[in-house]
């Protein structure tokens, strides 16, 4: 497949079609000292303008293929068989309306809980290449936001699109969002499967509550680290009602059933914490195929612009040579 690496070149192809209009008006109309006018009426007429198109249009699509090298196409294909320690995680992030809650302390301001959480998710992601990872969001409902994947690239794009409110935000689904991490699991033969779980409620809808899924959970050999979001002194302050707090009994009952570990992010120190904690645990060795091969093709597109641009030039000194100078 053919991939750009820094398409964000490519909005210079905007200003393409106002440097053909600039380039395209009409000019001085040619000038030259001879004995009759009458053989010159023809040439009198003539503008910059149409000899000038052609060399325009050369103009034009050299820069394009200059803009499309700048974009550093790629051709990427191959695979390989490789050793890696790792395990298979899916990630189960709340999306409810509360996580807006801004109670994370960052550099001297407020966060709110679901930025703070894809932050730290994001570090947490690039620090674990060889694992497989999946993300499942949950409100009223839940969605599997991302498969099971080695292509973090991927994941992270996915990650950097959540927005509260992407899925009804009114109410907490903690047992839809646990089975729907399940239905990626299940099927696959990783010796360590875990499961993150990260809300700042309690569940409060949903068709399967939170320890059915848990037991299931339990049955397939997948353990569960829960983190509960959110400062309860911060809380207090802003004077918010006790549902803008995770149900850390619940959450505990969930980890303890499957030989996870619960943990508690009042803080933003303490959220880091916990996912370099998690970061040490669960690792096992096991072969990947991989695929990952690049070569560059952006001599494709500047050699022909570099062509082009001496075309141009050589038009201009011989054939479409303009006068007055």
């Amino acid at each position: 497949m053919i991939r750009f690496l820094q398409p964000e070149w490519f909005w210079l192809l905007v200003l393409l079609p106002v440097l053909a209009v600039l380039l395209g008006r009409r000019g001085r109309v040619a000038a030259v000292q001879y004995s009759s006018t009458q053989t010159l009426r023809q040439v009198a007429r003539e503008t910059r303008r149409r000899p000038g198109r052609w060399l325009t249009l050369l103009s034009m699509a050299a820069l394009a293929l200059l803009v499309t090298g700048m974009a550093r196409p790629q051709w990427g294909h191959s695979s390989a068989n490789i050793q890696a320690s790792g395990v298979d995680i899916v990630v189960v992030l709340d999306l409810s309306g509360s996580m807006n809650t801004p109670d994370y302390m960052v550099n001297g301001r407020r966060v709110s809980r679901f930025n703070m959480a894809k932050s730290v998710l994001t570090k947490f992601v690039g620090e674990r290449p060889n694992d497989r990872i999946g993300l499942v969001v949950f409100a009223k409902e839940a969605f599997t936001a991302s498969p099971m994947t080695l292509d973090h690239d991927f994941l992270l794009q996915n990650i950097d699109r959540l927005r509260i409110g992407t899925i009804n935000s009114d109410a907490t689904a903690i047992g839809d969002g646990i089975t729907t991490a399940l239905s990626r699991l299940r099927s696959l033969k990783a010796k360590s499967k875990v499961i993150v779980l990260m809300t700042d409620g309690g569940n409060n809808s949903g068709k399967i509550g939170p320890l059915m899924a848990t037991e299931a959970a339990k049955a397939l050999g997948v353990k569960i680290y829960t983190i509960g979001l959110g400062s309860p002194q911060i809380v207090r302050q802003m004077g918010l009602p006790a549902g803008y707090l995770p149900d850390d009994d619940t959450l505990k009952k969930i980890a303890r059933m499957t030989g996870g570990v619960f943990y508690s992010a009042d803080s933003s120190e303490k959220l880091e914490a916990i996912y370099n904690n998690i970061d040490k645990l669960e690792k096992t060795t096991h072969t990947l195929k991989k695929f990952e091969s690049q070569r560059e093709l952006f001599g494709w597109a500047v050699l022909p612009a570099l062509g082009l641009l001496g075309m141009g030039l050589a038009l201009q000194q011989t054939r479409y040579r303009r006068l007055p100078w």
